[in-house]
């Protein structure tokens, strides 16, 4: 472990070339969250996604909100102090280590991210509380094995951790590669940490239809997956209640409007027994 007054570090070089020419998963994502990270392109495309289904947006901002309370649940009614955060993506409001630190000031949050948009944007992330910690590591999903040992910097891996993967599997094409870094990722950590994951899902014919007009647009293919697929992530793993949802439903208050709204994105929360 680092020395815990340390608040923020990162690892990387200087990030790689920024293509603007082409859409990007977290420029568009920004854009539909209200964030100012994106350019002509990403809102272009994004334009047109909306106008062949609105409910992408809905998407994206629900999304947000389900990470919000999954974090708080795992900080204060789980007691989980450490945060892996894999596919970080742009940042914008209420971040993983804002929300948890909101809870408990000194949990430890690392983001992990491979991409030159997402590290050029790093310095955004690396704040923290003085009691707590944050860092940023410039490693590839597709190496759980160095990602681990790069969070060790941070994180103490003897003790629960939960790892976030929200909105990132859907760029790993093979499911069956999708379920082995998941399964890879959490073989790392101990007993009693969580996996947390959302996704969009192909529940409607407008999100296949936007899966396949943002696929053909150029960017980094997205697929999205059967609601089935989003739960064998979990496998080996006490589902926490309610289970696999739509990420509006996810113990969200019952005095929410977006608790009654149906959209085309599923999560869970798991904990290692």
């Amino acid at each position: 472990m680092s020395d815990p007054t340390t608040q923020t570090t990162a690892t990387a070089g200087a990030p790689g070339r920024i293509d603007t020419s082409k859409p990007h998963s977290a420029r568009f994502w920004n854009y539909f969250v209200g964030g100012k990270d994106n350019y002509e392109v990403d809102r272009e495309i994004g334009d047109h996604i909306k106008e062949i289904f609105p409910g992408l947006v809905d998407v994206a901002v629900t999304s947000r909100h389900f990470l919000g309370r999954a974090v708080r649940h795992l900080a204060g009614e789980q007691g989980i102090r450490q945060f892996l955060d894999v596919g970080t993506g742009l940042p914008t409001a209420d971040n993983t280590h804002q929300v948890a630190q909101g809870v408990a000031p000194d949990a430890r949050i690392v983001y992990v991210d491979n991409d030159p948009v997402v590290l050029a944007h790093a310095h955004a992330l690396l704040t923290s509380t003085p009691e707590g910690r944050t860092a940023y590591l410039n490693a590839d999903l597709y190496d759980p094995e160095a990602v681990l040992e790069a969070a060790e910097a941070t994180l103490d891996l003897s003790r629960p951790v939960a790892l976030m993967i929200l909105n990132t599997l859907g760029h790993v094409g093979d499911y069956e590669q999708a379920r082995d870094l998941v399964r890879r990722l959490m073989a790392g950590l101990p007993s009693g940490s969580h996996l947390v994951i959302s996704d969009s899902t192909a529940t409607s014919e407008g999100m296949i239809a936007a899966s396949e007009a943002y696929n053909a647009s150029g960017a980094v293919p997205y697929h999205v997956r059967a609601v089935e697929e989003i739960g064998g992530f979990f496998d080996g793993l006490e589902r926490v209640e309610p289970g696999i949802v739509q990420v509006t439903k996810w113990r969200a208050h019952p005095d929410d409007p977006a608790n009654f709204a149906a959209v085309d994105a599923y999560c869970g929360v798991g904990r290692k027994p």
